[in-house]
């Protein structure tokens, strides 16, 4: 570990949006799902909610996510109701990409707003449940044949132009996360070793030097390590 790439890091979480997450509604390619994660660390999303089935295990694949996965907060739901009002609560306005009677234009949706976008598995898309549950459906045009695009493709388009509308409004020139969640995140993303191993018991992620990234107080952590 290096101050080169604490700074790095630290550069990535100040552009994380924390009032844009993502949803997938069932997915069960874990090549798609991969790649979604992918678009999301690029984006700057920073909370992903994959809802599936209690028998099905979530799970990267390194090769397409290629580490995005590390750097995105994954919460695993099997519900997609509750998981939506839930969010909702929250003050997210869920958009889902699904093309229905109601779907406007992508590009015209206001992404500045806090939006949870709403993507569906890969045959049937986004579920009848889901799709009645969402404050919005927006569609891609398509000039071909064929009606749709691969979902990890359409959740690229879709937010690269809510990453768009976000640098016109000046969102990733601020760290914009709450202090505590941000600390939190830093410290699982730089010391990920001694995170597991708070996680694990319970204990409270120590203080870091936030010049350095080292333990501001080593010995008191190797104390409460060893008590």
């Amino acid at each position: 570990m290096t101050v080169e790439r604490f700074n790095k890091i630290k550069a990535c979480l100040d552009r994380r949006q924390p009032d844009l997450a993502v949803i997938t509604d069932h997915m069960h390619k874990p090549h798609n799902v991969s790649a979604i994660m992918r678009t999301c660390d690029a984006t700057g999303v920073f909370s992903l909610h994959a809802v599936m089935p209690e028998d099905e295990t979530f799970r990267a694949r390194s090769g397409i996510a290629m580490g995005s996965d590390k750097w995105l907060d994954v919460s695993v739901h099997h519900q997609i109701k509750p998981t939506m009002e839930s969010l909702k609560r929250d003050g997210f306005r869920i958009v889902a990409v699904h093309k229905s009677a109601r779907s406007g234009n992508f590009r015209q949706n206001d992404y500045c707003q806090k939006t949870a976008m709403l993507f569906g598995a890969e045959l049937f898309g986004v579920s009848e449940e889901a799709a009645d549950l969402a404050d919005a459906h927006v569609s891609i045009p398509m000039q071909g044949m064929v009606e749709s695009y691969n979902v990890s493709v359409a959740a690229a388009i879709v937010l690269t132009e809510a990453q768009r509308q976000r640098e016109e409004a000046g969102y990733y020139t601020a760290c914009r996360l709450d202090p505590e969640v941000y600390q939190r995140t830093l410290f699982k993303w730089y010391r990920r070793k001694e995170a597991v191993y708070c996680d694990t018991h319970g204990l409270p992620y120590p203080e870091l030097d936030p010049e350095t990234g080292e333990l501001a107080d080593p010995e008191a952590f190797a104390k409460m390590r060893m008590s």
